[in-house]
């Protein structure tokens, strides 16, 4: 990861070093403070220099998310998945690594704007999430199936992490858009969203847009009772 200390000249700035740089700018300063002017000031160049790399803030904070969940699926333990529950916990402990990792970032990855707004809930790597659905349909669950899972445990995980992320100082609210920021394109849709590399997810797509939040809230308190009297009567 790049470090705020470096100094690159204009000619050394790369998209790579700029996401990397804003991904620990944010780490120590958190995403309400990071602007294009912070940035080009910790890189020790002029914040319209970075304009020809980012198109600014919005982009910028995308591509932040996207260089924190990049390639977690490679990092998932291969002996554990082999069997659904070992997947489930290795998935489990590979997302929690980011969210300890950089706390006070996590929380874009559930506040950006979705890369598929219908996905419930809107854990924001399709790779992941496609991973995930073709790993349980690959282990005899049915596809209804495998969407419950990833509905209730995805609910579950980031609710938890959210909250080890507040712990550690994070802010969840979204991060104020700017006014301009180089015309950055703000996705308000997925008219435009290539599911190509996604099959699994393009095959459910009806189902993962469902919204069962009561539901699945209401079931999983009664799971924590449930587990409370058990713990309380032993």
């Amino acid at each position: 990861m790049g470090s705020q200390s470096e100094t690159p000249g204009r000619a050394r700035l790369s998209r790579d070093l700029i996401v990397r740089s804003a991904l620990a700018y944010i780490d120590a300063q958190g995403a309400q403070k990071l602007t294009m002017r912070s940035l080009g000031s910790a890189l020790g160049v002029e914040a319209m220099s970075l304009y020809r790399h980012v198109s600014g803030r919005e982009d910028l904070l995308e591509a932040v998310v996207a260089q924190m969940l990049r390639g977690l699926e490679e990092d998932l333990d291969s002996e554990l998945s082999e069997t659904w529950q070992g997947y489930l916990q290795t998935f489990a402990h590979v997302v929690r690594r980011v969210a300890l990792d950089h706390p006070l970032a996590f929380p874009l990855v559930a506040t950006r704007h979705p890369a598929a707004p219908w996905l419930r809930p809107p854990l924001r790597s399709l790779s992941l999430v496609e991973d995930f659905l073709r790993t349980l349909i690959g282990h005899g669950f049915t596809e209804g199936g495998a969407v419950h899972a990833y509905r209730s445990f995805s609910s579950f995980l980031l609710g938890h992490l959210l909250l080890e992320s507040v712990v550690q100082g994070a802010e969840t609210s979204p991060v104020d858009q700017p006014l301009d920021e180089g015309g950055a394109q703000i996705p308000e849709g997925d008219a435009e969203l290539d599911l190509a590399d996604f099959p699994t997810v393009a095959r459910l797509r009806e189902a993962l847009s469902e919204d069962h939040s009561k539901e699945e809230f209401e079931i999983g308190l009664e799971t924590l009772i449930e587990r409370i009297e058990m713990h309380v009567s032993q």
